[in-house]
């Protein structure tokens, strides 16, 4: 797909149902694409990474989760047709695709509760969903050994689509370094296991057109998430601004492949 640069990240001006297209297609034709649902915290993280930036480059679909990417998207690229794709509302696109597909899917990341809740709330919106399997995050680095029996369970549940919940970066690292073992979409959606197992509450459909979803966020954990908005918010528009009046370029993307890292 169609890729662009925001701030040296590649993001795909998608809108959700073009997504979703792409990430069913590849599920029933069992070919690796590398899915991230990209809002600014991840963008900063990456931009300021160089590492973290040429694995999430790699990936096939960068959707822009989050007004502002997508409002940059049309203020430094004049992208004026892209869609904001946020990662429980394409969570949701594609268990409902994938239910009328017969398409399995796997559930990797969180903690062993959310799971529990995930797959109760995901049996009454999607009746016909096929939960193939499921891991819960381990919360630590995994070894090698670890990585490919995790990888070998997953291929052998006969799961056709990844969905990855680990928090950003760690779910985009992990998307990254394991697509091609899996030969299926691994889509990496962020807080979208906590939406929909309803452990946390999507802010109003004004703010999130406004831009102001990350306010509801700060509201609801206050003291996890208050350095993340109150560094990286402001930290975006200047290099937005500084982009924009031409005092700032785009970095380069690194050339040689990252060291492997086990997030699981």
């Amino acid at each position: 797909m169609k890729k662009v640069s925001v701030l040296g990240i590649q993001v795909s001006p998608v809108d959700l149902e073009g997504a979703v297209a792409s990430i069913v297609e590849a599920g029933r034709d069992r070919r690796a694409l590398g899915v991230s649902a990209l809002a600014v915290h991840g963008l900063m993280t990456a931009k300021q990474d160089a590492e973290l930036r040429a694995r999430i480059n790699s990936l096939e679909l960068v959707v822009p989760d989050g007004q502002p990417v997508r409002w940059a998207l049309k203020w430094l690229r004049n992208i004026e047709d892209s869609e904001r794709v946020a990662g429980p509302d394409l969570m949701n696109r594609v268990c409902q695709e994938a239910a009328a597909s017969g398409l399995p899917v796997y559930l990797y990341g969180s903690t062993p509760e959310t799971i529990a809740l995930l797959r109760e709330r995901l049996a009454e919106s999607h009746p016909e969903l096929r939960i193939a399997g499921d891991q819960p995050s381990r919360f630590r680095m995994v070894s090698e050994d670890e990585r490919v029996a995790d990888v070998q369970r997953i291929v052998e549940s006969g799961a056709r689509i990844v969905l990855v919940g680990l928090g950003c970066p760690r779910q985009e690292i992990w998307t990254y370094e394991n697509r091609h073992d899996l030969a299926m979409p691994v889509l990496a959606v962020g807080a979208a296991f906590d939406y929909h197992a309803g452990l946390l509450e999507r802010a109003p459909m004004w703010m999130q057109r406004s831009g102001l979803e990350w306010l509801y966020r700060l509201r609801q954990e206050p003291r996890r998430l208050w350095r993340r908005y109150a560094i990286l918010n402001p930290l975006f528009l200047v290099h937005l601004f500084l982009h924009k009046v031409g005092l700032s370029r785009d970095e380069a993307e690194v050339a040689v492949l990252p060291t492997p890292v086990r997030p699981g």
